[in-house]
């Protein structure tokens, strides 16, 4: 019988690292993926000698399909992975008609191109082998449009509509999906994307990347279809369905400029 492992991309910081340790402490064998080994390395071996499981890491370019089939092939021989975490994301911050487009292109590439290819080798997977669980990390970006962040906000908006759909086509199945849906967060991502400066990250309080993980983590386990943490992000993401669509553009635009 096929062993069952988690396989977790986004996990050599924020997120991931901690869906990683949550896994691990359920006694989890876990596959970490991503760009980075030397920290997905230091992970691994933090959690093989404290849960005494099974850790591989495999870094990849999630930004290349090619890498991502590939990937899914290597991890799923032999193995039954029952839990996916879809973490890996990208962003960017500043005008679409600025830059050359290179980032705004890779952010496609691995929030939805890079997320499909998973989530679709995964829930065929899950069926076949009776179960499973996947968790798409959103964003409470997913419910609005975002001048600054047009590409990262649409990326969101599939990500959701995704989970959605094929959690309502495995609604007699042993399979769930779970879209996770956070607001800012203390991780590298505002860096990354050039946000620090924002408004967003100055006038509502940021929480800490492993209690918004905690909350995704037993949502999934519930099989919620979707969790939206902390109560600002619910008004943030229920606003919008009152509210004109040019104005909720308008006012995530003011959030997402310099402060």
């Amino acid at each position: 019988m096929a062993s069952k492992w988690t396989l977790i991309t986004g996990a050599s910081e924020g997120f991931g690292v901690e869906f990683a340790r949550l896994a691990a402490a359920e006694g989890r064998d876990l596959i970490l993926v991503a760009r980075q080994a030397e920290k997905m390395e230091r992970l691994a071996a933090e959690l093989r000698a404290k849960h005494r499981i099974a850790v591989e890491v495999i870094p990849t370019d999630l930004s290349d399909p090619e890498a991502v089939e590939a990937l899914w092939r290597k991890v799923s021989l032999r193995r039954h992975i029952d839990i996916l975490v879809n973490n890996a994301g990208l962003g960017y911050n500043g005008p679409f008609a600025a830059g050359d487009g290179a980032r705004e292109l890779a952010s496609i590439m691995v929030n939805v191109v890079a997320a499909t290819i998973l989530m679709k080798r995964a829930v065929a997977h899950m069926v076949q082998q009776g179960g499973g669980r996947v968790l798409n990390v959103a964003s409470t970006a997913a419910f609005m449009p975002g001048p600054n962040m047009a590409v990262y906000h649409a990326t969101k908006a599939y990500l959701l509509a995704l989970s959605e759909g094929v959690a309502e086509e495995l609604k007699d199945s042993p399979v769930t999906v779970t879209a996770l849906c956070p607001g800012a967060t203390k991780t590298n991502f505002a860096a990354d994307a050039g946000m620090e400066g924002v408004r967003l990250f100055k006038a509502l309080p940021v929480p800490a990347a492993g209690k918004v993980a905690k909350a995704g983590w037993r949502a999934m386990h519930r099989g919620e279809r979707i969790r939206v943490t902390g109560l600002a992000n619910k008004a943030f993401a229920f606003g919008p369905r009152l509210a004109p669509r040019r104005l909720v553009a308008r006012i995530a635009g003011l959030f997402l400029k310099p402060a």
